[in-house]
């Protein structure tokens, strides 16, 4: 009898390869850039 049962192989997909669009990787940078810029402004106009 022969075994028919099939093992599933899951993708990874590599978390810093370049993606385009809202990934979580871009709203991290996004995030972090942005409060940069804020503290910077802070810095320039106190």
């Amino acid at each position: 009898m022969q075994d028919t049962t099939k093992l599933a192989t899951t993708v990874m997909e590599d978390r810093n390869a370049w993606r385009w669009g809202f990934t979580p990787q871009a709203e991290l940078w996004n995030g972090r850039l942005a409060m940069v810029g804020f503290f910077i402004a802070l810095f320039l106009y106190r």
